[in-house]
């Protein structure tokens, strides 16, 4: 079992819920842009967001949105260890650094100003920031060299006495990715792991590529922190991770939504309904299950789960509840009935709730 971590009163690790985490595409140095990212991104849920740190003179942009964003975040620093400490001075409570690429002295500053400030390091490696000796080592299998890079930076880190650390080894490879953190996860299962499958792409196949990764890994008991990192807006890794851990009953927010791939025996268009459907959902309570079927043999008895349910039938469409038909009603009154959706199914997941 994972041991726990505290981000800003963002626990994270142990019997907590999986944290979705997204990244600022904007540089720093926008701050109202920036701010307007991190609003958005917290009514979508994020709980952590890393933004990147290249330069000593954004510390006051960077110290600036620690003050004002509804989100913790988390300075993402690359070798140099000012960066590091400044971004610390700056009240940011986590960074992720690699101390593989810190000189020794440099980095003990760094972890005296963490512990002083009770902040969080996240550390990690990346598939593409592999060096030939680590591949040498591995015997030239990528994902142990991967698990390994870890493992040395972990130690260094557990040599100066600092327990508050995230581990993560991300790659492109969901194969490369899966393994190292398995191994990862079996040597050391008292850290908090982030998961994410590195530089996954855009549209449907980042969101399959980074689903196949975090699934295997999730329904292993490893990840604590995912990120569905997608050349997209942040807004929708922040929603697709919501989606793949509804999908895997590991966290709920807002309703979720079950409809039929349609076929021809439909009597009525499912995809116009789920269309009117789909932003209603995140208004609705945590758990709460709407269903969208073409016809009746698909309604009910297939659905029968959903708190409230709508599906085509000879004489319009029926409206049901776990599996019982409520109502007919012409298809015209349809647009009507899914206005009052939200007050619906909140009605009937109370009434079976309370049975």
């Amino acid at each position: 079992m994972a041991g726990t971590v505290t981000i800003a009163g963002l626990s994270i690790g142990n019997d907590h819920p999986v944290r979705v985490e997204s990244m600022l595409k904007i540089p720093l140095s926008s701050r109202d842009e920036c701010l307007e990212q991190c609003r958005s991104l917290a009514s979508c849920g994020c709980e952590l967001i890393r933004a990147a740190f290249p330069s000593p003179e954004l510390a006051g942009d960077l110290s600036w949105l620690n003050e004002r964003s509804p989100v913790p975040l988390m300075a993402d620093i690359h070798f140099d260890p000012a960066l590091a400490l400044a971004a610390l001075e700056a009240g940011t409570p986590s960074i992720r650094i690699n101390p593989g690429n810190m000189a020794r002295a440099r980095l003990r500053d760094v972890v005296a100003s963490a512990r002083e400030k009770q902040a969080v390091i996240r550390i990690g490696a990346n598939g593409g920031s592999l060096n030939s000796a680590q591949l040498e080592k591995a015997g030239g299998v990528r994902s142990d060299a991967l698990a390994a890079a870890v493992e040395e930076q972990l130690l260094i880190l557990l040599d100066e006495g600092f327990q508050d650390i995230i581990l993560s080894a991300k790659s492109t490879s969901v194969h490369e990715t899966v393994r190292a953190n398995s191994l990862l996860a079996l040597k050391y299962p008292g850290y908090p792991f982030h998961i994410g499958i590195t530089e996954s792409g855009f549209g449907r196949d980042g969101l399959v590529k980074s689903a196949a990764g975090l699934a295997l890994l999730l329904g292993q008991g490893i990840g604590d922190t995912i990120r569905i990192s997608l050349t997209e807006s942040p807004l929708e890794e922040v929603r697709a991770g919501f989606s793949l851990l509804r999908a895997l009953d590991l966290r709920q927010r807002g309703g979720s939504l079950i409809s039929c791939p349609t076929c021809g025996r439909k009597r009525i268009e499912v995809r116009t309904i789920v269309d009117l459907v789909t932003p209603c959902l995140e208004s609705l309570p945590d758990g709460v299950t709407v269903a969208v079927m073409g016809c009746e043999v698909n309604g009910p008895r297939e659905a029968m789960d959903a708190d409230f349910g709508i599906a085509g039938s000879p004489r319009g469409a029926v409206v049901f509840s776990k599996g019982s038909v409520l109502k007919e009603v012409p298809l015209e009154r349809v647009p009507e009935l899914l206005a009052g959706m939200a007050e619906e199914a909140c009605r009937l997941k109370e009434k079976h709730k309370n049975r």
